[in-house]
């Protein structure tokens, strides 16, 4: 049966989009303290399907779906712009579909101009009016006002009208940078993302047997279920070798593996990668903050989640990204020697204007990465890498990474890298990788 708190989660979830709550109507409608509503208001804002905003209130908002986080609300970009809310203040919570720049003839604005979007302009009273009456919100650059026709009809439709002391290109690009942190975020996989739900996890409990571990091993096929306490927190792990030589009336708190390794639900893909081959894991429970089950994540998981993002078109573009993309690969020396060739870019230094120790490192381990590849195909995950040698490199230096496979197995590689700038030695690393391969 579910608590209170799961209760008033799900009556908040149910409640239509732009829906004002409270905790005092939340504590009268469900019959509960003030406190447990007030508990799970924040929880609902933290999975993001309310929205406190100022002098309005708490509104049940479009919970954000991982293909479109890209898409900012209205209060959203208040806080990005240092806004401030002229009209329509109850539309904050609304999500903008893209923005315009006018910076054109009013006529040629609004054939742009569209339900959702958001015209960035000066004082242009009548580009705000337009704009309102065709759905769209308005942000005013330069720090300007508008009229109060405006203000007011912005409060009957709903739709905000704010005002930024920054000028249009510095508004439009932290909007566009905005945005682009949002692409990203969307690019990094979490276990919340690609669990198996608890709903349809089989696991057991520390008071069932062996005897229903056979059961459950029977019905799915499958060997390893979490052991969860009458509360669902998760207390162990048990397999089939746990059950080899004992009785089938043995308790499974007896002879499960306790204390396992899980992970949350805001943890990543990518680490839950290494923790399964380091680990030699193949099932991961999936717990939320009170450590109660939510779900499992398998190996098959996370490899299918991995080859994914791999496939994905890369929008929003990280500084990794922006370093690996200027790494190219040159011929060697000696027949089948890889070389990859970077040039040092003012982005790339420190204060003192040599290379980044940051940058550095991203750059062998990329090039360490792209030689491994080329002998075992699947992910790799740096297990250990040591830089062991390095001497200040000039900005607009051209460097030579020379990767060299020292040893490559099944399961892991071996990696030396020598670093060159004009014929001279500047770096030496070592790293070690494994491969992600299915069990």
């Amino acid at each position: 049966m579910a608590t209170k708190h799961e209760q008033i989660l799900h009556y908040i979830d149910e409640l239509p989009i732009g829906e004002k709550i409270s905790v005092r109507q939340i504590a009268k409608a469900l019959e509960v303290s003030e406190g447990t509503a007030y508990r799970a208001i924040k929880e609902a804002e933290n999975k993001g399907y309310v929205s406190t905003i100022e002098r309005v209130g708490t509104i049940r908002i479009e919970r954000k779906k991982k293909e479109n986080i890209e898409k900012l609300t209205f209060a959203e970009v208040v806080n990005i712009v240092d806004g401030q809310v002229l009209g329509g203040r109850t539309g904050l919570h609304k999500t903008l579909n893209k923005f315009v720049i006018g910076a054109m003839q009013l006529d040629a604005m609004m054939r742009y101009t569209d339900a959702g979007s958001l015209l960035i302009v000066g004082n242009r009273v009548d580009a705000h009016e337009l704009a309102l009456m065709a759905g769209a919100a308005v942000l005013i650059t330069g720090g300007f006002d508008t009229n109060e026709d405006v203000k007011k009809l912005a409060d009957e439709l709903d739709m905000p009208v704010i005002s930024s002391s920054y000028d249009t290109f510095t508004v439009a690009t932290m909007i566009n940078r905005a945005i682009d942190d949002q692409l990203i975020k969307k690019e990094i996989l979490l276990a919340e993302d690609i669990l198996t739900p608890l709903e349809k996890t089989v696991y057991l409990k520390t008071t069932d047997t062996i005897s229903d571990w056979y059961d459950l091993n029977q019905v799915t096929g499958h060997s390893r279920f979490p052991v969860v306490d009458q509360h669902l927190k998760v207390q162990g792990m048990i397999t089939s070798k746990d059950t080899i030589g004992h009785d089938n009336r043995s308790l499974v708190e007896k002879i499960m593996t306790k204390n396992p390794m899980t992970v949350g639900v805001k943890t990543s893909v990518a680490s839950s990668a290494h923790m399964m081959v380091w680990e030699s894991i193949e099932v991961l429970p999936v717990v939320n903050d009170s450590s109660r089950l939510v779900g499992i994540i398998t190996r098959q998981d996370v490899l299918k989640a991995l080859q994914m993002i791999q496939r994905q078109p890369q929008v929003g573009e990280t500084i990794d990204d922006t370093v690996t993309n200027q790494i190219s690969l040159v011929k060697g020396k000696t027949k089948g020697e890889d070389v990859y060739r970077f040039e040092v870019t003012p982005q790339m230094t420190n204060h003192h204007g040599t290379i980044s120790y940051g940058v550095f490192t991203t750059i062998v381990s990329e090039a360490a990465n792209r030689v491994l590849r080329g002998h075992k195909k699947g992910d790799l995950v740096v297990e250990n890498m040591t830089i062991y040698f390095l001497k200040p490199v000039q900005l607009d230096s051209m460097l030579d990474m020379y990767p060299k496979v020292l040893e490559v197995g099944r399961k892991f590689g071996k990696v030396d890298i020598e670093v060159f700038n004009g014929g001279t030695l500047v770096g030496k690393a070592m790293m070690m990788c494994q491969l992600i391969d299915r069990h």
